[in-house]
């Protein structure tokens, strides 16, 4: 059987363009599981926050910075995390520079029936490894992590981070850990690559009733480079509520985050 020119003409035509919406569909999936922290990659993040005024602490500033881990294994998602702290310190506020205290989540992923929808829930464990008993709480706590992503839209992802974490060994003389964080986020696609972002953290010390609810808005870009994903962001946070001393009154949330197919 022979084609005539107009038919390979077509045929050629339809190809070419199912191949570039293939691409375009994949680029655009890729730039919506940038965000995903159950995404089936391998992982490494480096994020930072730049806290221009701690509460109740004369207008003290602080930076923490966090090198990130994340590693799928068949159903779980292991995610390791290690900060470097630069705080003011007591009696006279002196800023103490050096490592937090490592922490440790893995959460396994359930079978949503929608591979857009992202679920997961498991084990979390803080190791006291600070530098100074300044930049951590000297305490080993334990807790859970749950994680929702829905990538179902290509252009509007939304979903969640909460976590909960108890002290269960350490120093006597030291406050006990008890504290739960909700982290809600929400991005919206712009194109080429761009988004804007929110993921705030907002955390409840269940020892003292202290709390913190910033609110933040950011823009953030997606680059893909073969079957590495790099994702840069920026995200200045505001805190709308918030009560006890060392919460940010105001921070600057950036990062690259490097996701490896």
């Amino acid at each position: 059987m022979f084609f005539t020119q107009r038919q390979l003409y077509t045929i050629a035509c339809t190809v070419f363009f199912c191949l570039v919406y293939s691409a375009l569909a994949m680029a655009a999936d890729d730039a919506a599981q940038a965000n995903n922290p159950l995404a089936d990659m391998k992982a490494l993040n480096i994020q930072g926050y730049y806290i221009g005024e701690l509460t109740e602490t004369d207008d003290k500033d602080a930076q923490q910075y966090w090198l990130r881990y994340a590693q799928p294994l068949d159903k779980w998602l292991i995610r390791a995390s290690l900060p470097l702290n630069s705080f003011p310190t007591p009696p006279n506020g002196h800023t103490e520079t050096g490592l937090g205290d490592f922490n440790l989540f893995a959460a396994y992923t359930f079978d949503t029936g929608n591979p857009a929808v992202s679920f997961g829930i498991g084990p979390q464990l803080t190791v006291p490894t600070a530098s100074d008993k300044a930049l951590g709480s000297e305490k080993w706590s334990a807790g859970f992590a749950n994680v929702l992503f829905n990538a179902s839209s290509q252009k509007f992802q939304y979903g969640y981070l909460l976590t909960w974490q108890h002290s269960y060994a350490g120093p006597g003389d030291r406050d006990d850990v008890n504290i739960g964080a909700f982290q809600p986020f929400a991005f919206l696609q712009l194109g080429s690559g761009w988004y804007l972002r929110s993921a705030p953290i907002w955390a409840y010390n269940f020892e003292n009733d202290g709390y913190s609810i910033p609110l933040g808005i950011g823009i953030g870009k997606v680059v893909i480079k073969g079957k590495s994903i790099f994702n840069f962001f920026i995200e200045p946070q505001y805190s709308v509520a918030d009560d006890g001393p060392g919460w940010p009154e105001w921070q600057i949330y950036f990062a690259c985050n490097m996701q490896f197919k």
